[in-house]
């Protein structure tokens, strides 16, 4: 049985974890997988309640937990999701994109994931004034670029597809920083000779993606790139409500939707729950690979499956132009599986 911790967060978020439970439990007890929910505070909601975004008691939950899901938070996000990526050293942010039916994505043979660097970068934090100015350092190290890279690497290894890694940076501007990324990488590739390696400056990457999106694979960045580039990705395929992402680490991970806390459509039953459980897909092929279970890789693949087989039929919910409501839309995915 596996233990998950799950932060159930502000707006859409109690609706989508309703959701995401119901598929948790049917997988529980149809597919014979087991697993030990406990739900958590934090965000917006347990600031006001409890003067912390981040509680210590659910701090101390999520360590005591297999995986970690949380639910979109609303102001405080970076104060739950930043804190959560450095204390856990979840350094690699893994957002997939992909082309599903019925949805406006710009393609429909779009399946590329982005591996971006978690940990440094420009959101390390480190700003200070300087008389009339405002300064931030921008932290690239050879460890974790070279950590990130194998990462992205390892992944095209496992996909079915054209086993590509693309370095994205701007060496040609800030030769010291992304230059120290861009050789990493390029090292690292040496160890991978059968995949193909490429490198693009981030500008012309941003245009490729709207340009020829079918052309990427594995796309491995830096911190802040990856931030942006995964939001337009994302975009390309159709929208947020269909990019999951992961935080994942040598030990841990954590699992949730791309997209915000949406209070405008929040308590009316209409939010689209398909990021968030595409997300438990990723966590679920997660714990496969870390405990060797093929349990966990076949339901993952189920459950995706279910998303994709409803969507192909045109279910959409009302957020985005359907006529189902979040549990109508999560009750015929209960029952594909």
């Amino acid at each position: 049985m596996y233990k998950l911790s799950l932060i159930t967060g502000d707006g859409i978020g109690p609706e989508l974890s309703e959701s995401a439970i119901s598929v948790l439990n049917t997988i529980h007890d149809k597919l014979d997988l087991k697993f030990d929910i406990t739900k958590l505070s934090a965000g917006d909601k347990a600031l006001s309640e409890t003067g912390k975004s981040l509680p210590d008691e659910t701090v101390d939950a999520i360590k005591r937990s297999d995986a970690c899901m949380k639910a979109p938070v609303g102001e405080s996000a970076a104060d739950v999701i930043v804190v959560l990526r450095r204390m856990l050293d979840l350094y690699a942010n893994i957002r997939p994109a992909k082309s599903y039916p019925h949805m406006p994505a710009l393609r429909d043979d779009i399946d590329m994931v982005i591996v971006r660097e978690n940990t440094e970068d420009l959101y390390a934090g480190k700003e200070f004034s300087l008389g009339d100015s405002a300064v931030a350092l921008r932290i690239i190290s050879e460890s974790a670029s070279k950590r990130i890279a194998k990462y992205a690497f390892e992944s095209a290894t496992q996909r079915d597809s054209m086993k590509k890694v693309t370095c994205v940076h701007k060496s040609n501007v800030m030769r010291v920083t992304d230059g120290l990324f861009a050789k990493a990488c390029t090292e690292v590739s040496k160890d991978y000779p059968d995949v193909r390696f490429e490198q693009m400056y981030v500008d012309a990457c941003a245009m490729n993606l709207i340009r020829q999106p079918e052309q990427f694979d594995v796309v491995v960045t830096t911190n802040l790139f990856g931030d942006i580039l995964s939001d337009e990705s994302s975009q390309v395929v159709g929208g947020l409500g269909m990019a999951p992402a992961a935080n994942i680490g040598d030990n841990f991970a954590l699992f949730e939707p791309v997209h915000g806390a949406a209070f405008d459509i929040a308590g009316k039953d209409i939010a689209n729950p398909s990021s968030f459980l595409l997300s438990i897909k990723l966590m679920l092929d997660w714990l496969g690979n870390k405990h060797n279970d093929s349990k966990c890789l076949e339901v993952g693949a189920k459950l995706e499956s279910a998303i994709f087989d409803l969507v192909k039929t045109g279910v959409k919910t009302r957020d985005i132009g359907g006529d189902n409501s979040t549990s109508e839309f999560t009750k015929q995915i209960t029952d594909n599986l």
